[in-house]
């Protein structure tokens, strides 16, 4: 099962369950990223190859909260009526929705190099013309647009047991170390060197699998 390009179809990364899933995993990319990233097409080729019971879903989300939030509520609902194991993992910003989800829904997550430090890093944001990387869409944030984060942040965790923090200390984009002292009760992984796209990984998959899977989460 190799890795697919970037251009390839996007099917493989829209796997709508036929009945036949014994659970749902929703990835959550990052800012400005899109399904095309290439942590969303090695999980999405890993699961569809290794584990096809697996129902992998990654929406396509715009910069702005409040559509964000409305967007990742409605396919987080969804997936629990059908009375199935929900599993979340995001990346970057996609940590920091997965974050709201866990406190909202109690549904576990794995969070990759995740942003925490919203009420700051946002800001920078603010009346800039931005570009989503893999596409030809174009954005504009307000500060009425970046003070919506705020209300979606959730500073304090109240289910650390739901939690895997993946960061490695080569981010250069965000401090590794807000993330590690954030879900500090949490199970953590820090790995020295890397970047904020996290390194090698595809090899951590299985690993992520297996700890969604644990008893205490279905």
């Amino acid at each position: 099962c190799p890795l697919q390009s970037a251009g390839d179809s996007l099917a493989v990364l829209y796997r709508f369950s036929t009945g036949s899933a014994l659970a749902k995993l929703i990835y959550i990319h990052g800012f400005l990223s899109s399904p095309l990233s290439f942590k969303a097409r090695a999980m999405s080729k890993w699961v569809a190859c290794e584990r096809p019971d697996i129902d992998f879903q990654c929406p396509s989300l715009t910069p702005y909260a409040k559509d964000t939030a409305n967007t990742l509520e409605q396919w987080v609902e969804q997936a629990m009526a059908e009375g199935k194991p929900v599993y979340l993992v995001g990346s970057s910003l996609g940590g920091f929705w997965a974050t709201y989800l866990v406190e909202k829904y109690q549904l576990p997550a794995v969070l990759i190099n995740p942003a925490v430090d919203i009420e700051h890093l946002m800001p920078n944001f603010i009346d800039v013309d931005l570009k989503n990387y893999y596409s030809e869409d174009h954005y504009r944030l307000s500060k009425d647009d970046v003070q919506q984060f705020i209300h979606y942040d959730r500073p304090i965790i109240h289910h650390p047991d739901y939690y895997w923090l993946l960061v490695q200390q080569g981010d250069e984009v965000l401090d590794y170390r807000l993330a590690v002292a954030k879900y500090g009760e949490s199970k953590q992984t820090i790995e020295a060197n890397g970047n904020h796209s996290f390194e090698n990984f595809e090899q951590h998959i299985p690993a992520i699998i297996n700890f969604f899977e644990q008893s205490r989460f279905n």
